[in-house]
């Protein structure tokens, strides 16, 4: 399975990246920038495009990860973030019909989750949660060395779960320093590496709020590893310690002692984890 030729599309808000994976290696990646103001054929040449500079006779299939809701079984892809055009697109019955192949379609935190357990540090671990931190909180499921993204591709929504007085992800996520303390994140980030003490300090306390999302997460899924994605991953050591003391809370002592939390190191995370839906579609 892993030896066939497979066409990995990652859909992000400005950029589109596609590669070709053979067997484990990605090969070839090519990207574009997506019209995002444009019509909904407008988006779709534009990963026609790509793929059409990917594809030979022994692809067997192509993987695309959206930022977006999907009906997995369907292909559907609705209100594509950042993309107004795109409310309802048939993007699995839209591709298939034009390459002849099979072509499967899921949010971009699930293609996270399934890159890091076929490609990343999630090799080898049959229960994982792939959280990316980033101007939002996401995640994706496996279980059982299958990714559970629900019947709606909306499980692992761990972010809009009621917390304080909004959501995990109001106050786990870079969106933090803009809603607490009307700061840019990035310039947080700057500052932190600077040695300035009081972003130090608002990280310190979005690692408290991240501490206390990952103990709800482990509470629900018990996983044995859950891997940090996304960019606020890379402030991980200005946050780890808050972090660590709240899910060092955590009641049950035994899941407590076998859990690990990683930092991912995948490059092109994206790519890989649309390629490897194809994977665990054959399974």
């Amino acid at each position: 399975m892993h030896d066939k030729k497979i066409i990995g599309i990652d859909l992000g808000a400005t950029n589109i990246r596609g590669g070709l994976i053979n067997g484990k290696q990605l090969s070839q990646i090519n990207s574009k920038r997506i019209n995002s103001s444009g019509s909904v054929d407008d988006v779709l040449n534009d990963i026609f495009e790509i793929v059409d500079n990917l594809k030979d006779n022994d692809v067997a299939a192509i993987g695309i990860g959206v930022p977006s809701v999907v009906d997995v079984e369907h292909g559907i892809v609705y209100d594509v973030q950042y993309i107004p055009s795109w409310k309802e697109v048939h993007l699995k019955k839209i591709m298939e019909a034009r390459y002849k192949i099979p072509v499967l379609v899921n949010n971009d935190a699930n293609c996270f989750a399934i890159g890091e357990y076929y490609f990343g540090k999630g090799s080898g671990t049959e229960n994982l949660i792939g959280l990316t931190i980033g101007t939002g909180l996401g995640s994706g499921i496996i279980i059982n060395n299958r990714l559970f993204p629900g019947p709606h591709c909306g499980a692992g929504e761990f972010g809009m779960v009621d917390y304080l007085d909004h959501c995990y992800e109001y106050y786990a996520s870079g969106q933090f320093f803009q809603n607490v303390y009307q700061t840019d994140g990035q310039e947080v980030f700057e500052k932190a590496k600077a040695g300035d003490k009081i972003a130090q300090k608002w990280y310190a306390e979005m690692g408290m709020h991240l501490g206390n999302a990952i103990k709800m997460i482990m509470y629900a899924y018990d996983p044995s590893l859950i891997i940090l994605g996304g960019s606020v991953r890379f402030a991980y050591p200005y946050f780890s310690e808050t972090m660590w003391e709240r899910i060092n809370t955590f009641a049950y002592t035994k899941s407590l002692a076998n859990l690990r939390i990683e930092l991912s190191d995948l490059e092109n995370s994206g790519i890989l984890g649309a390629a490897g839906l194809y994977y665990d579609f054959e399974q």
